[in-house]
């Protein structure tokens, strides 16, 4: 194909984006990543003409979407809770729901100023463990993840936010067998929650890393293996937070309530109103 014009290359790039539900905006902002502009220039200058080394990007990047290469992987970042994470196909893409899980730990740890201790498990790209550290800046963090890949995709990140000082990068399944027993505050965790049959016939399904996404038989695998683990780890007035899949809330409480029948436990719905997140408290805690 010959020299192309910004609005040529957004109409052949939206074509591309069909499996997106916002395939005009996913095409500016990849447009706009390979002209090395903002999408406000993009769609201000719609007639000038692509460089020749521009259109050999354009050209790569709708071959990956043609493989069904999810955008934040061509770009190689994106946005979550305001901070810009570099991204790998080894690492989970964030999303905005888990924003949710952040909302509610950042909550919880302003309202208890001496409850500093933290743990991600099943880290990916550090998102929570990297954005937890970044807005309480006396916060200590372990982060977990059986990837190596993953993890030094996390170590990047948390050097480019300046906050891996204050994050332990360890390579475990879950919780690491060296952590010292009774010293974690909060735990935090975005685990893989989709049961295997469902996984199977998801459009994220091999586009996105299988390690990162599927949960096992009912999808609650990793999470009871996680609040079995946490027992010996947990301090006095703990807290921990579980994204779930939102058909889970009432199977993730009885799993909850197996594990800490003393504790209080509920499901907090996202903004679309489904089940999100498992919230553990121990019914011993109160703000310092």
């Amino acid at each position: 194909m010959g020299k192309q014009t910004i609005r040529q290359a957004l109409h052949q790039l939206t074509h591309h984006t069909t499996h997106s539900d916002t395939p005009a905006l996913d095409a500016q902002v990849l447009l706009a990543h390979i002209i090395q502009k903002s999408r406000a220039w993009v769609l201000a200058y719609p007639e000038t003409t692509l460089t020749p080394s521009q259109q050999k990007s354009l050209n790569q990047a709708i071959k990956q979407l043609e493989n069904h290469i999810p955008l934040p992987y061509i770009l190689e970042h994106w946005e979550f809770y305001g901070l810009d994470f570099t991204l790998s196909p080894d690492v989970l893409i964030p999303r905005p729901e888990t924003e949710l899980l952040i909302e509610e730990a950042l909550h919880w740890l302003q309202t208890h100023p001496q409850k500093r201790r933290a743990a991600d498990l099943g880290t990916g790209s550090g998102c929570i463990a990297i954005t937890l550290a970044k807005h309480i800046s006396d916060l200590h963090i372990a982060a977990s993840d059986i990837s190596l890949a993953a993890l030094k995709i996390a170590r990047a990140n948390a050097e480019k936010h300046r906050v891996a000082e204050r994050i332990e990068f360890i390579h475990a399944n879950l919780l690491a067998d060296n952590l010292q027993p009774t010293t974690l505050d909060l735990l935090a965790a975005n685990l893989p929650y989709i049961p295997t049959q469902t996984l199977h016939t998801l459009d994220v399904h091999e586009r996105e890393p299988t390690l990162a996404l599927d949960g096992g038989e009912n999808g609650l695998k990793l999470i009871g293996r996680a609040l079995e683990q946490a027992r010996r780890n947990l301090a006095r007035g703990w807290l921990m937070l579980f994204e779930i899949d939102s058909s889970h809330g009432e199977r993730a409480v009885e799993l909850a309530h197996q594990h800490y029948p003393h504790a209080n436990i509920r499901i907090l719905p996202d903004l679309t109103g489904r089940d999100r997140l498992l919230r553990i408290e121990d019914n011993l805690c109160k703000p310092d």
